[in-house]
């Protein structure tokens, strides 16, 4: 579990600084100044929860069930959300109209948040000072 938290978060980190460049040179012509705001705001979330996973991943404070619940709920949360926000900033250039999905956004959201709340639950039951 710990190599899948690890290659996770290194993934969406590299994915995310990929985005994050596309957002500041290929975007620009594309679409106006407010979507590329929202766009790396799903970049911004991204990246924190990349580094979320490779923390989480590198230690051995709380336990495999822990860390294996915080996985899926952090994966789904940042597709979800960041996602979302993807296909919402850019839904001008798509044929999709992603406006119609902009329900995951919060649901996403709240996936990341239960992520961070599965983790202190899990730090917090832990015995160990």
């Amino acid at each position: 579990m710990n190599k899948r938290l690890l290659v996770t978060g290194s993934i969406l980190g590299i994915l995310g600084i990929i985005l994050g460049a596309f957002a500041a040179h290929g975007l620009e012509k594309l679409v106006d100044s407010n979507a590329i705001k929202t766009f790396e705001t799903g970049v911004r979330y991204q990246i924190y929860h990349a580094f979320f996973l490779l923390i989480v991943g590198g230690t051995s404070f709380v336990s495999l069930k822990i860390k294996k619940t915080v996985f899926y709920f952090v994966l789904l949360g940042v597709v979800f959300f960041s996602g979302s926000i993807y296909g919402l900033a850019t839904n001008s250039l798509s044929g999709f109209d992603f406006k119609s999905i902009a329900l995951m956004t919060p649901v996403g959201g709240l996936l990341l948040i239960i992520a961070w709340v599965i983790l202190l639950i899990g730090i917090v039951k832990n015995k160990v000072d």
